[in-house]
């Protein structure tokens, strides 16, 4: 998908292949960074290669480009609301490069999958956001996008993982 971009850049939207994991790989560090996590990154490429190309691939990846530059990416999986009866997308990982921000590029990454969603029969699409993070909500608020704050999110990783699989 190629669509103008401000500025006379064009920026275009593609599904990842196995040859970017390294470019992927990049992408996640440089997230980490922004948000202040790089020591919880313990992804490598042979991990990304077996997870996202893999025999059963665990989500998807876009790259988007600005005047045939890859600059961003989303990672994103399905899920499904019972509620719905239908499946949704879930987007894990949404950057766009300090440099290519202000040109649509998140906007148009988000666009492709809210037309993935609905080409996939979805009945939502949705993420987290790390509430210091006020750019993005701003951004998100802005395409109408909604905070759930009456839900809160629980993980369970590590040791506790281990713990509750009585393992």
């Amino acid at each position: 998908m190629m669509e103008p971009a401000s500025q006379g850049r064009s920026i275009a939207i593609r599904t990842a292949e196995p040859a970017d994991v390294p470019l992927i790989l990049s992408f996640i560090r440089d997230l980490a960074s922004y948000e202040h996590l790089t020591d919880q990154v313990i992804a490598d490429e042979r991990a990304l290669r077996e997870t996202l190309f893999g025999a059963r691939p665990y989500a998807e990846v876009i790259i988007a480009s600005l005047s045939d530059t890859a600059v961003g990416f989303a990672l994103f999986f399905h899920n499904y609301s019972t509620f719905l009866a239908k499946p949704g997308i879930y987007l894990e990982d949404l950057y766009v490069r300090p440099e290519a921000r202000g040109h649509g590029v998140g906007r148009h990454l988000l666009r492709w999958l809210a037309r993935t969603a609905l080409a996939r029969n979805c009945g939502r699409l949705e993420w987290s956001v790390l509430d210091w993070n006020a750019p993005s909500i701003a951004f998100y608020e802005g395409l109408g996008a909604v905070a759930m704050d009456e839900w809160r999110t629980f993980r369970v990783t590590g040791d506790a993982l281990t713990g509750l699989a009585g393992r």
